[in-house]
C-alpha cells in the first residue's frame, strides 16, 4: 500500500487526484493539504461518505505528522516549488503537476533529491495522449522544415504559455535543431500576434477561454502540404491514468525525473 498526501486538494485537479487514490486498490489516501476547507473531511467534500482524512492548510506539519510515501501537488506556481523542496527534506516523493515553476527551481529541487536519494516527478502534462502527441511530434520533425504550436486551455490557467508547449518546442529544437524564426508579417496590426519565438524558432500561441480544458496542436508546414498533430484532454479525468502511473513508479526512482514519457516503457 502507498500511502498518498495530496496538496491542493480541493482544486479541480486535486479533486480528481483525490478521488482516484481513494478509487486505487493499492493506494490510501492519507492527507490533504488546502487553505480551504480545514478540518473538514475530504470525503464529504468530494461528496461522499467520510474517510477519516480531514483538511488540513499546514503542509510540513501533515509531512511529518502522516509520514506519506508520496506528494502530489497540483496548486500554483508560487508554492509548488516550496512544496515539493518540504516533501523532499522529509524523504517523501514528490509528483508535481503544477506548471509554471521556473527552470532554477526545477533545478534546485532536482540538486536536493539528488543528494537525499529521493525520486520524484514533475511534468508539466499527466494526460498519456498528451505524452504520445509530442513523441509523434519529434517524429515528423524529421521531415518538416517549419512548425507552429497553439495551445488552448482553461481561462483560469495562471501561466502562458503553457508547461507542455514549452516542453514539446524543446523537444522539437533537441531532434532537429534548425527551425528557421517564422516569418513575420510585414504589417503587424497588433504587436505579438504572430505569437511568442521559443529559442529563436518556434512560434507558440495561446488561447485561454471557458469551456476548455487543455488542448494542443502542433502544425507542420512543408511544399504544397501541411500536417497537424493534435490531442484534447476533455475532461480532469484524462490525467488520472497518468497521475497514479507517476505514484506507483516514482517509489522506484532516486532522483527527480522531468515528464511523463521518462516512466512509459517503450
Amino acid at each position: 500500500m502507498i500511502n498518498v498526501l495530496v496538496t491542493g486538494a480541493l482544486g479541480k485537479m486535486g479533486r480528481e487526484v483525490c478521488k482516484s487514490v481513494i478509487m486505487a486498490g493499492d493506494l490510501q489516501l492519507v492527507g490533504a493539504v488546502d487553505v480551504r476547507g480545514e478540518e473538514q473531511d475530504v470525503g464529504v467534500l468530494l461528496g461522499g461518505g467520510e474517510i477519516g482524512v480531514p483538511v488540513k492548510n499546514d503542509l510540513a506539519e501533515e509531512l511529518s505528522q502522516k509520514r506519506p510515501d508520496v506528494m502530489v501537488d497540483f496548486t500554483v506556481p508560487a508554492a509548488a516549488a516550496a512544496n515539493a523542496k518540504a516533501a523532499l527534506y522529509r524523504k517523501v516523493r514528490p509528483v508535481v503537476g503544477t506548471t509554471g515553476i521556473s527552470a532554477e527551481e526545477i533545478k534546485e529541487i532536482m540538486e536536493i533529491a539528488g543528494e537525499n536519494g529521493t525520486g520524484g516527478v514533475i511534468a508539466p502534462n499527466f494526460a498519456i495522449g498528451a505524452v504520445l502527441m509530442m513523441k509523434f511530434a519529434v517524429q515528423a520533425a524529421k521531415y518538416f522544415p517549419c512548425v507552429e504550436i497553439i495551445e488552448l486551455h482553461h481561462d483560469q490557467k495562471l501561466d502562458a504559455p503553457s508547461g507542455t508547449a514549452l516542453k514539446t518546442a524543446q523537444a522539437l529544437m533537441e531532434a532537429r535543431g534548425d527551425f528557421p524564426p517564422g516569418e513575420r508579417t510585414a504589417i503587424e496590426k497588433l504587436p505579438g500576434v504572430r505569437g511568442g519565438c521559443f529559442d529563436g524558432g518556434i512560434r507558440l500561441h495561446s488561447v485561454r477561454l471557458p469551456g476548455l480544458v487543455a488542448h494542443q496542436e502542433v502544425i507542420f508546414g512543408g511544399v504544397g502540404q501541411t500536417l497537424t498533430i493534435r490531442h484534447d484532454s476533455i475532461s480532469r479525468e484524462s490525467f488520472m491514468p497518468g497521475v497514479l502511473l507517476a505514484i506507483r513508479r516514482v517509489m522506484n526512482l532516486e532522483q527527480i525525473v522531468f515528464g511523463l514519457e521518462s516512466l512509459l516503457c517503450e
